[in-house]
């Protein structure tokens, strides 16, 4: 990857995470103060495919503000977290206290993730939107191994690159499958937690296939364990979702059923 080149990219999307942050954090879509105070934020996807973690020590990457970091931890992992956002990373640290939970947090790049030189991990941990703003995903799957003990799994939940195809706005489909190799600009005028909030910045994004993210964790002595593809979101974060009944939302022509999530467990050999 030539980090250079991408740097301004990384640099403008960090911006807008800063902002993103602020709102976020009082949004009604995180419920930042009922997890803070005991409820998980992990959804029905997680609670059903993540195995125990007790003593597990655990790296989530693009860590946000932490709600999920706390959540796992309360499930008995050793948790560091990794955001990019300064913001972020001061509001996880801060959360994490009040909820009286021990994490380490760190502001990073995913790509500077081994110069943190944290050790070997049980677990790497990513969830949900993360992958768009990466580009370059043979990386990604080298530093995922290389932070992992061997026995170490990957949990990746994310949502599906048929559905990243999609304008949201017009409901057409506007975006490629496969990754150009060139970023994508988008004007952020809200944020997909709170419609209302006026933000009114650029962001750069890259199209992923599941062959390009499969495809490196292979070559990186990974093992693909289970790979689930699932018609329902979790989460309500696009425009127009209809919603399929608790906590399952979907985007697009119900006759199409565009996946909408899929998720990757994968074990370092």
């Amino acid at each position: 990857m030539d980090y250079q080149t991408n740097r301004k990219y990384f640099e403008t999307n960090r911006q807008l995470w800063e902002k993103r942050t602020h709102v976020h954090i009082g949004s009604e879509f995180y419920e930042t103060e009922a997890i803070v105070a005991g409820k998980s934020s992990l959804t029905e996807i997680e609670e059903s495919l993540l195995p125990d973690l007790s003593g597990k020590r655990l790296l989530h990457l693009q860590c946000h503000f932490g709600l999920d970091t706390i959540s796992l931890a309360r499930r008995g992992a050793i948790c560091t977290g990794i955001d990019f956002s300064k913001e972020a990373i001061s509001s996880a640290k801060a959360l994490s206290k009040k909820a009286g939970v021990s994490i380490d947090f760190r502001e990073a790049n995913v790509y500077d993730t081994l110069s943190l030189n944290l050790g070997k991990f049980d677990v790497v941990f990513t969830s949900y939107g993360v992958l768009c703003w990466l580009p370059d995903l043979e990386e990604w799957a080298r530093i995922i191994a290389d932070s992992l003990s061997p026995g170490g799994m990957l949990y990746l939940a994310e949502f599906h690159p048929a559905l990243y195809m999609f304008d949201f706005n017009t409901g057409s489909m506007s975006y490629p499958y496969f990754n150009t190799g060139n970023p994508f600009e988008d004007l952020e005028e809200n944020t997909y937690a709170d419609g209302s909030a006026s933000i009114a910045m650029p962001s750069f994004f890259w199209s992923h296939s599941i062959s390009e993210v499969l495809k490196p964790l292979l070559e990186n002595k990974m093992v693909i364990d289970n790979f689930e593809e699932f018609p329902f979101s979790p989460f309500n974060c696009f425009p127009a979702m209809k919603e399929l009944g608790a906590g399952r939302f979907y985007y697009g022509p119900e006759s199409a059923q565009v996946p909408q999530v899929f998720v990757v467990v994968a074990r370092k050999i």
